[in-house]
């Protein structure tokens, strides 16, 4: 059972109009760790997604270090233009590297813990008629895990089917197959929740030692059997153009779910970005915020949450 920390607080003292007029941006501390954005639309919302970014040090707005394209604040404000308020937020670490105190114990539950707490939170404040909770990458698998009892419907954005870390081997038999056996022999070792110093030095941004405990709690998780079990109306969408995430992903988690509602977008790749070049094209994309995300993304999730 994840503990929850819930501050019912608003620390914004007014609201902040955007450069949009027809929504207004509060700003929110759920807790000591979580800092977010809500985005209203000027007439009342009946509904809220919950946005849940995916790996990494990312912001409410889906950037990280040096690779700003800003696609979860024009989706969150895309929505909200169809009627629908937003909060997105900061996952817990880019506190943590502001303020130069990273736990370096961090585990995946962590984020878990901290989603659940941002949809306790709004359930709490009775804002809201209905709760969406809307996890892009990774955090498709942390929204499976805090919506289940608690949110009025879920939608994974490039959500991965797989365990993570048969994902890891996929992708590692894709870029480097030399490297295959050796990845697969770390994973299934990690599955059994030991860890290993036996893996070549080439693997070490994937499977260094104080990595390996963020990975064991990760992989202890099998996004198809959570989605099974989850009874809301879920919504799966994938790009074609994903680098990262395949459209086949989303289909495992259709198969396990088939009551699940899949939208496959043409040419959409991870950052929400419609791609009509090659992979070139696609990679410069992650770090070009000037780029408006697919029109048909935002189409698909207002429609499932208004319908």
């Amino acid at each position: 059972m994840y503990k929850i920390f819930v501050v019912l607080i608003l620390f914004s003292s007014s609201p902040v109009f955007t450069q949009n007029d027809s929504i207004v941006e509060k700003e929110i501390s759920i807790n000591t760790l979580i800092d977010g954005t809500l985005v209203l639309p000027k007439t009342k919302a009946k509904s809220l997604a919950i946005i849940i970014a995916g790996s990494g040090p990312i912001d409410r707005n889906g950037n990280q270090n040096f690779l700003k394209n800003n696609a979860l604040k024009k989706l969150a404000e895309g929505l909200t233009l169809n009627g629908i308020a937003t909060f997105r937020y900061d996952k817990r670490i880019v506190k943590q590297i502001q303020q130069g105190n990273v736990d370096p114990n961090i585990k995946f539950d962590d984020f878990v813990t901290d989603a659940i707490s941002v949809v306790e939170y709004f359930k709490t404040s009775k804002e809201f008629s209905k709760i969406y909770v809307l996890g892009h990458s990774q955090g498709s698998l942390v929204g499976m895990l805090s919506a289940k009892d608690r949110a009025d419907g879920f939608i994974s954005l490039a959500g991965a089917g797989q365990n993570i870390g048969d994902v890891i081997v996929e992708q590692v038999s894709k870029t480097a197959p030399g490297l295959a056996e050796d990845s697969k022999k770390v994973v299934d070792i990690l599955k059994t929740g030991e860890t290993t110093d036996n893996f070549p030095p080439v693997l070490a941004s994937l499977f260094r030692k104080d990595l390996q405990p963020f990975m064991i709690n990760w992989m202890s998780y099998e996004p198809t059997l959570l989605i099974k079990d989850l009874q809301i109306p879920i919504l799966l969408i994938n790009g074609t153009k994903d680098l990262q995430v395949s459209v086949a992903e989303a289909k495992l988690l259709k198969a396990a779910n088939i009551k699940a509602e899949l939208a496959i977008i043409n040419d959409m790749n991870h950052v929400l970005f419609i791609i009509k070049g090659g992979n070139l094209e696609n990679s410069k994309s992650y770090n070009e915020s000037f780029r408006p995300i697919s029109e048909e993304l935002v189409k698909v999730i207002s429609t499932f949450i208004n319908k």
